[in-house]
């Protein structure tokens, strides 16, 4: 079957693919992968179908192992499909989209002239990038003169350095940075790694007071689930009915969020809103990432640990599971979301379409890919609001208490040669994947015979996983170990799934 390219689109679209090719490089976009493909990406279609953006993308891969997908991407004429499909305001959705918005898909570290070259350009003007948390870290390197530079930030140290050169360091010069990789203040860190490089590199210092006068970092956070290359039977029922193959077939949720700390007038050049899309230009990304964080990523740390002991495997799973589901959303509702401090109204949207998400029929979210890290995830999205009832001297509500049962069990685990293992309520074993030195603590706790209750003192007390000292919590020790208790108690958990 013939591969995507421009000579299967319409007379329409190849017109308006036309306009893209030969329009200036505006953006230089650092990652190929689906995310960016089906966040990014797309929003700028939505604004070129509307005539909102003018420009085009130069697309580059942040590592040299990234090679065979711009090649597929180049191969396919930089034009793909997107299918946004879900549940959206109580309805499935399913939205098919050609994406082209690619004038020049190439392999930097083949072709470093390149790149140089589009950094010199006076039509450059943002760069978005996701790198993964992994990318966007200092790495000490070497600077040599005509030779492709590894890291991200280094890069882009360069880049700038070169474009410096070529503009004469103008203000106007300077480039806006739209990183999308999920560290909170992701914008201040690439410019402190970018900074940290140039004087590892001994730039010249009116070079670096261009760097931080004239050129934005942006902080972001962004949101939204891309799921990517469907299943190869609804991928290949899909191309019968197109006509035609796509090796870059990606696939997305409907919702999307992209937060972005920065004046509103942005909007005039990076018109989203206006197309329709869910982005913010904001003073502050704190009340966004707080709301996120102990919402969303609360009702994924709340559930995990419980579902899994109790022979559950995916999100939606749990969601649909009347006596569980209800269990998730009633602890959102009714026992996190009071400690907020975030308009309880706002909270209670974010919450529904939270919980929509999570029933998408077409994303198979699973649990154990959830439940990498557990610990840290629980510290920072679940320990708040227990300690906030703990701090007011208040009983912590139920729901929570069993939540945090339910992650001491889970990591009930012992070291064996692959790895440390745990056992689920109804005798199926698992894997713990988590800081190595912390499931050693916690495993020689589990390992030695006590009652419960000293026990569950003993991983309270372990300072170095939770920040403090949790003993300290006024009953909070007796709590869990009821919770604990019961759930030890419970039979044959797998087939009765809590009914």
């Amino acid at each position: 079957m013939t591969l995507l390219n421009r000579a299967l689109l319409n007379e329409a679209e190849q017109q308006a693919y036309d306009t893209v090719t030969q329009s200036p490089v505006t953006v230089l976009q650092i990652g190929e992968g689906n995310f960016l493909r089906g966040f990014f990406d797309w929003m700028i279609h939505r604004c070129k179908e509307q005539g909102l953006f003018e420009g085009s993308i130069a697309l580059t891969q942040p590592r040299p192992k990234g090679k065979a997908k711009i090649e597929a991407i180049a191969a396919q004429d930089g034009l793909y499909t997107l299918v946004t499909r879900g549940i959206e305001n109580g309805e499935r959705v399913s939205v098919k989209e050609t994406i082209g918005v690619f004038s020049a898909v190439f392999d930097p570290y083949g072709d470093w002239d390149r790149l140089i070259a589009i950094a010199e350009s006076a039509s450059l003007r943002f760069v978005v990038s996701n790198t993964t948390e992994a990318g966007l870290v200092y790495q000490a390197e070497p600077l040599v003169e005509g030779a492709p530079i590894l890291s991200y930030p280094g890069k882009i140290a360069w880049l700038l350095y070169r474009r410096y050169q070529a503009l004469g360091g103008t203000p106007e010069s300077g480039l806006v940075f739209l990183p999308c990789e999920l560290l909170e203040r992701n914008g201040d860190e690439l410019r402190r790694c970018v900074l940290r490089y140039c004087e590892d590199w001994s730039l010249p210092e009116a070079f670096q007071q261009w760097v931080m006068r004239h050129n934005r970092f942006l902080n972001s956070l962004v949101d939204r689930i891309v799921t990517g290359y469907p299943d190869e039977e609804q991928a290949e029922s899909w191309f019968s009915e197109w006509g035609c193959e796509d090796r870059l077939l990606n696939t997305a949720e409907p919702y999307h969020l992209w937060a972005i700390e920065a004046e509103p007038e942005l909007e005039k050049e990076l018109p989203f809103r206006q197309a329709g899309c869910n982005v913010h230009f904001v003073p502050d990304l704190r009340p966004y990432q707080q709301r996120k964080v102990r919402v969303l990523n609360a009702a994924h740390t709340l559930m995990t640990p419980l579902a899994l002991l109790r022979g559950f495997d995916y999100v939606r799973e749990v969601m649909e599971h009347p006596h569980f589901g209800a269990f998730v959303r009633e602890a959102i509702e009714q026992e996190i979301m009071p400690t907020i401090p975030l308009p309880q109204e706002e909270l209670r949207i974010y919450a529904s379409t939270v919980f929509e998400r999570f029933l998408n029929p077409f994303i198979n979210h699973r649990l154990n890919d959830i439940a990498m890290n557990s610990l840290s995830k629980f510290k920072v999205r679940l320990l708040p609001s227990i300690l906030d009832y703990a701090e007011r001297g208040e009983e912590v509500p139920a729901r929570l208490v069993e939540a945090f049962a339910g992650l001491l069990r889970y990591y009930r685990v012992n070291r064996t040669g692959e790895g440390f293992i745990g056992s689920a309520l109804g005798g199926r074993s698992y894997e713990v994947r988590d800081d190595a030195a912390l499931l050693e603590r916690i495993a020689a706790v589990w390992s030695v015979p006590r009652p419960m209750t000293e026990s569950v003192f003993q991983l309270l007390g372990l300072t170095e996983i939770w920040g403090r000292n949790l003993t300290e919590a006024r009953g909070l020790a007796s709590q869990l170990t009821a919770a604990i208790q019961a759930l030890e108690a419970e039979k044959d958990v797998q087939s009765s799934r809590m009914g």
